[in-house]
């Protein structure tokens, strides 16, 4: 029988998939945090009650009688789930119009916004500590109150009130172009250094061997869905040494229930391999950024083309996604990518063909802007410094392999630009001053009239 990989590292590494999945889904819930929050809001209801009977009164903390202990706790209790309705009002109206202005992939960046959702736990958090705290108040209204419960109701009042001027002070923030840009690509650089950091721990492979793999085995996609995940290590590690794997797919790219996965050459003696090669990738309802790069820039392209469209024409909002873009692409170009071809332990190959490359980064970056942004000027000569600006800095880093298609993004740029007949040659001149001319691509550097 063909020796395996030590599977002792497997659950392990298996488990690691699907943890990570599970945060990513966690963070992107406006549940499950909120829930956490309102479920310590109970318990810390009760334990507060049982230390005011075993240990109370005490010298400190608020000091009331039953009666106004009762009206303390019932006016927190309906001021906050009162406020909690309309802070729910708010995160849907915020929703709404990040889908309508921006696109509707940008909700996710408002979903998993860490401090709507706490003021969410907590304003619920805080009616259900108040609700709870009322069966351990006596019927005598002239006896004294728990301590301990009353001063941890005023606290959470308190607390609740700052989380929510945070919370509006946040949002209006967060609405700005600029902020959901910044964040979308913040998360993208984020990427972007983890999938460096994998691909320098790989061993790259020059030549590509060519099994018959039609010899071999095929592992199909068992649902529908996104690739989100498809770590190397775990599928060179689930395998027989000598294997040679190919994976049919790529984070980022949509599969269909059925379709080829994986392939494996030689065919493994055990059923078992095809089923771990299978949860080996992990495939979920909704595209993230995981280990797809490339979907923030299809976050930032569509804001750009949103805001291109006669609906909204904002040439300004897509003039910064341009330069956004110029920066993201400043980082991916120079990072070391992953390689279609690499090596682990024991002879195991790993094929990856369908990953995307540097030159498809810049096509899917300017593409779809460039052809909708000729007809704003202002947006292609935005665009024209940004393209002039990766070469020359692709040009300074020695890593021109990705130069010709910018150099073909600029060409197909300037062509579009002066075909259009409603711009006058004055306005065609300084346009082809910034694509063509010799001068420094940045905005911020111009040429300037002698003695000024």
């Amino acid at each position: 029988m063909v020796s395996l990989v030590d599977m002792s590292a497997l659950p392990r590494s298996w488990m690691q998939l699907r943890i990570a999945a599970g945060v990513y889904r966690f963070r992107e819930s406006l549940f499950a945090l909120p829930a956490l929050v309102v479920v310590a809001g109970a318990v810390l209801a009760e334990v507060s009650g049982y230390i005011d009977r075993t240990f109370g009164p005490f010298p400190w903390g608020m000091k009331m009688n039953s009666n106004a202990a009762i009206w303390l706790l019932s006016t927190v209790a309906g001021a906050t789930i009162t406020t909690a309705g309309v802070v729910f009002s708010l995160t849907v109206v915020s929703l709404q119009l990040a889908s309508s202005q921006f696109s509707p992939r940008v909700m996710r960046s408002f979903i998993r916004d860490r401090v709507s959702q706490t003021v969410i736990g907590m304003l619920v958090a805080t009616f259900v500590y108040c609700v709870l705290t009322l069966r351990h108040i006596g019927a005598d209204d002239a006896a004294p109150a728990p301590t301990l419960s009353t001063t941890l109701a005023l606290v959470l009042a308190v607390s609740t009130v700052v989380l929510i001027i945070a919370y509006l002070n946040r949002l209006a923030h967060g609405l700005q172009v600029g902020e959901v840009v910044r964040s979308i690509a913040s998360e993208a650089e984020e990427v972007i250094s983890n999938t460096s950091r994998s691909a320098h721990r790989e061993i790259h492979v020059d030549r590509a061997p060519e099994p018959d793999f039609d010899e071999g085995a095929t592992v199909h996609a068992p649902r529908d869905g996104w690739v989100t995940q498809a770590p190397a290590e775990l599928v060179l590690a689930v395998v027989p040494p000598g294997a040679v794997v190919r994976m049919e797919t790529r984070p980022g790219a949509y599969i269909h229930r059925g379709e080829p996965l994986l392939r494996i050459h030689p065919k493994p003696e055990r059923t078992v391999i095809l089923r771990r090669l299978e949860a080996a990738v992990e495939i979920s309802n909704v595209r993230t950024m995981q280990q797809d790069v490339d979907f923030a820039l299809r976050q930032l392209v569509d804001i750009a083309l949103r805001a291109l469209s006669q609906a909204i024409n904002d040439p300004t909002t897509a003039t910064e996604v341009v330069l956004r873009l110029g920066s993201l692409l400043r980082t991916l170009l120079v990072t070391d990518s992953p390689a279609p071809t690499i090596e682990g332990a024991e002879g195991r190959i790993l094929l990856r063909p369908w990953i995307l490359s540097p030159d498809e980064y810049i096509e899917h970056a300017f593409e779809q802007i460039r052809q909708a942004g000729s007809a704003q000027l202002h947006v292609a000569t935005a665009l024209a410094r940004v393209l002039r600006m990766l070469m020359d800095h692709l040009s300074t880093e020695g890593r021109t392999e990705s130069v010709p298609a910018l150099q073909h993004q600029l060409r197909l740029l300037v062509d579009a630009v002066v075909d259009r007949p409603e711009f006058r040659p004055e306005d065609l001149e300084r346009f082809r001053a910034v694509a063509e001319g010799s001068a420094d691509p940045a905005e911020h550097r111009t040429v300037r009239p002698t003695g000024v």
